[in-house]
């Protein structure tokens, strides 16, 4: 069930007393905060234990400031009052549902569970770098998130801005732009031997 929060202080209770909570920073009225809302509102009626909270930035000014966070739709993700993801923009059903039944961004190595990097890539169905870094991902098992900017335009717009190229694939590692298939940029950003 989602719970509607009105303050930093608010958020800092809610995740105070839960082992996982997951925060959707969104504006009513915007086209992508709605459609992200709607989302995370779909996996709230069916994850009826998860701790799911939604503050509105229109009326709820000082959360995004804490966490250093400029653009939203932004779901922040909580392990305990540690914050362990950021995933921006609206995202399918299903990837909201991975990311809350905790699918997505998180390995186990060893003894240790260790909290992977944020991987997303930019591609196309036709590109053949783009399949062989998916698949490359897939070998190494690192979950990654994997945006067709052919079907996106938001999307595209976004990645060319960032990256000023339009080539595809392009990978964002935590914030980190690598354009191409450059493995070995790839393995040392992910800790990759």
């Amino acid at each position: 069930m989602i719970k509607n929060i009105d303050s930093y202080k608010s958020l800092i209770e809610n995740i105070s007393n839960n082992e996982k909570t997951f925060l959707l920073l969104f504006k009513s009225g915007n086209e992508i905060s709605d459609c992200a809302f709607k989302n995370i509102n779909k996996v709230a009626n069916e994850e009826k234990n998860a701790n799911i909270l939604v503050a509105d930035v229109n009326t709820v000014r000082d959360i995004h400031k804490n966490f250093n966070i400029t653009s939203v739709p932004t779901l922040v993700s909580f392990d305990k009052d540690k914050l362990t993801n950021i995933t921006k923009g609206c995202n399918d059903y299903k990837i909201y549902k991975s990311l809350i039944k905790n699918n997505i961004y998180s390995v186990t190595t060893d003894n240790n569970t260790k909290t992977q990097k944020r991987v997303t890539v930019y591609s196309t169905p036709t590109c053949t770098y783009c399949n062989q870094i998916k698949r490359y991902f897939d070998e190494k098992g690192i979950k990654y998130r994997d945006i067709d900017v052919s079907r996106d335009q938001k999307a595209a717009e976004q990645m060319v801005k960032r990256s000023g190229q339009q080539g595809v694939p392009q990978t964002d590692i935590n914030g980190q732009i690598v354009v191409g298939f450059d493995r070995i940029k790839i393995n040392k950003l992910l800790g990759i031997e």
